[in-house]
């Protein structure tokens, strides 16, 4: 069984705060099982964003996949909040986080689907 939204975004920002690293909720989504969307703000004008893995990527169950919404290069952080901006004219229930870390850092590696 899946955490519920709310209680997986609580973890992950305390995460990233144990680290150092400030993380703030810009979107409170559905709490059982809105879409979680992490922006990492790279404090350069560029920026990271990840989003749920698509059916398919998701195998491991309980835990959560992310795939990098735009390849492997960063956005102008424009590019990024206009992604985000869309995203939640689809689908109002999302969630969304922002990272702020000069060096990209987001704790996901394990659960980053590559293609």
């Amino acid at each position: 069984m899946r955490l519920k939204s709310e209680i997986w975004v609580k973890a992950y920002v305390r995460r990233c705060s144990a680290q150092g690293v400030p993380a703030l909720i810009l979107r409170r989504g559905q709490s059982d099982a809105g879409a979680i969307f992490i922006k990492v703000n790279r404090l350069d004008g560029s920026a990271l964003v990840l989003g749920p893995a698509p059916a398919g990527f998701d195998d491991m169950g309980s835990e959560r996949r992310w795939v990098l919404c735009h390849g492997a290069d960063a956005w102008s952080e424009t590019d990024a909040d206009a992604y985000l901006d869309r995203q939640f004219s689809f689908d109002t229930d999302i969630w969304v986080i922002e990272v702020e870390d000069r060096e990209g850092r987001h704790f996901l590696d394990d659960a980053i689907c590559r293609f």
